[in-house]
């Protein structure tokens, strides 16, 4: 007797698992081959909070390329890679917990204010419009003309001055104020000492009990050492000591100066000027104690380092 083949009801089954095998194989195939939809990625948009970290250059004058401002540490100790600007030095610390990512309002915001820990602070206009499409660990370069960064120079914080100078050979000051004036020296007749702004010999040529007279003793040729620069005396006679800035159109750019007392500038006081120019003729140079970064177009090396919410109180 020949043996019987499979059952209807068998043939059925697997005609079934065929066809759903068959119809798992094409959904997955078609959930590899077709692109899935998926959100964008956090891009700043104004009214956002970030932190940024930044590296500020000069993008005009003088200083072009010299780092004015940073909040990375690393930056701060390379000065072969990133030269500083002339006024860096009095305006950064030393210490690493100086530099940390800066809170930064996207937008036009005027001000200061705190989210947990974080503050944010308004920065100038062409910098928030920076960071607008960057997202997290997105690095881009932002220029930033003058008048979306700090703005023209105030003409009320230059001022001419001669590259030659004098100073009087007899200066008489309060006995109560001498040691301030003259600090490590000693009112005593006849005392001498290292002048604290020149250098020179000065001798204390009177005193009594309210006043003292100092005596400057220097000699033609003798080169004091100023705030920036040097200065050679050039005559000297019973009355007056005529000193000589060195200083020529080359230093444009190139030295910084300070004040023995500080100028108002924009509300601001200022204790330091940098030279903006030497006019030979003249034998004038100018002063200028805005802040270096006013008048400069600027660029910055920005990274938004994260997003911040507003947490619902």
């Amino acid at each position: 007797m020949a043996t019987k083949g499979p059952s209807r009801i068998l043939a059925v089954v697997l005609i079934v698992v065929v066809i759903v095998v068959a119809g798992v194989g094409v959904w997955v195939a078609h959930d590899y081959l077709v692109p899935k939809s998926t959100s964008a990625p956090e891009t700043a948009q104004v009214g956002d909070n970030v932190t940024v970290n930044y590296i500020g250059e000069f993008a005009s004058g003088p200083q072009t390329g010299r780092v004015f401002d940073t909040s990375i540490y690393s930056v701060y100790l390379d000065n072969a890679s990133y030269p500083k600007s002339l006024e860096f030095p009095f305006t950064h610390g030393g210490a690493a917990s100086d530099y940390k990512p800066l809170g930064v309002h996207v937008g036009p915001y005027s001000g200061q204010y705190t989210i947990g820990n974080l503050t944010f602070s308004s920065v100038v206009t062409g910098f928030w419009q920076g960071l607008v499409g960057l997202g997290t660990n997105q690095t881009r370069w932002v220029t930033i003309p003058v008048n979306l960064a700090y703005g023209p120079l105030n003409p009320a914080c230059e001022a001419t001055a001669p590259i030659s100078f004098t100073t009087p050979v007899l200066t008489v000051v309060p006995t109560a104020n001498f040691s301030t004036l003259y600090p490590g020296a000693t009112p005593t007749l006849g005392s001498t000492f290292a002048d604290p702004t020149y250098g020179w010999t000065d001798l204390v040529f009177t005193v009594n009990a309210t006043w003292v007279t100092v005596e400057s003793l220097p000699t033609v040729g003798f080169v004091a050492h100023l705030s920036g620069w040097n200065a050679t005396v050039t005559g000297v006679n019973a009355t007056s000591i005529t000193l000589r800035n060195d200083i020529t159109p080359q230093n444009y750019g190139g030295l910084v100066g300070t004040f023995s007392t500080a100028r108002s500038c924009g509300g601001a006081s200022e204790s330091h000027f940098l030279i903006a120019g030497v006019n030979v003729a003249n034998q004038t140079y100018t002063q200028n104690w805005n802040p270096e970064v006013v008048g400069q177009s600027l660029a910055f090396r920005v990274t938004i380092v994260a997003f911040v919410a507003v947490v619902p109180s």
